[in-house]
This record gives structure tokens, C-alpha cells and sequence, in this order.
């Protein structure tokens, strides 16, 4: 009788993917199989490395709008200090300008009081007195 219900018992073992063995605890234990569980743990490593690819893949697209928007911003200093160059350049020879016609100017006037200096000694004699 013993050995007809182990024998039913593990037909239906069989059917369902589990396995009778002994333990030291007790002389019968009813063990499952691992196959269903292996099958669940393909499926969520499955599951698992899916995500991770999905996350890897998020992950270097972010990357790569960050990288193209560092791209565009240096660009765009790059540009706003070709334009300030420009203008400081535009500055500097408009100060140049104002300098070198001041200069003249003033070598102008220089020129002019000398001249005068010249015609009123040369017009009237030398007398101590009147330097």
C-alpha cells in the first residue's frame, strides 16, 4: 500500500514539475521542481535586462541632447565673442581716430602760437621790457 501511494505520488510529481526526496527532518518532502521557477527567473532576468537596456539607451540619449546643447551654447559664446571682438576692434580705432585728430590738433595750435611768437618779436624791436 505504502509503495502504490509513493507511486501515485510521484506520478503526480512528475505532472507537475516536482520531486519527493528525503530530508534529515522528515523521511518524505515534497520539493517543486526548479524548472517553474527557473522559467520565472529567466523571465524577470528577462524583464530586468529589457529595463536596463531601455534605461542605458534613455541614459545615452540624454547624453547626447546634454552634449548637443553644450555644442549649441558654445557656439553661441563663440559667436557673441566674435561680435564683442568686432565692436571693441570698432572702439579702439574710433579712439585711435579721436587721439590722432586731438594730436593734430594741438600740433595745429602749437604751430599757430609759435607762428604768432615769431611774426610779433620779428615786428617789433628787442626790448627787454616787453618780454
Amino acid at each position: 500500500m505504502a509503495s502504490l501511494a509513493l507511486a501515485s505520488t510521484l506520478l503526480k510529481c512528475c505532472r507537475i514539475g516536482a520531486v519527493v526526496t528525503k530530508s534529515p527532518w522528515s523521511s518524505r518532502v515534497f520539493v517543486p521542481a526548479t524548472r517553474h521557477f527557473q522559467a520565472h527567473s529567466r523571465k524577470e532576468a528577462s524583464n530586468a535586462s529589457e529595463t536596463a537596456s531601455q534605461a542605458t539607451k534613455q541614459g545615452i540619449n540624454e547624453a547626447k541632447n546634454v552634449g548637443q546643447d553644450v555644442k549649441n551654447k558654445a557656439a553661441s559664446v563663440s559667436q557673441k565673442t566674435k561680435e564683442a571682438a568686432g565692436e571693441v576692434s570698432k572702439v579702439a580705432q574710433d579712439v585711435t581716430e579721436k587721439a590722432k585728430q586731438t594730436i593734430q590738433d594741438a600740433w595745429g595750435s602749437v604751430k599757430d602760437t609759435s607762428q604768432r611768437l615769431r611774426t610779433k618779436f620779428q615786428e617789433k624791436p628787442r626790448n627787454p621790457r616787453n618780454l
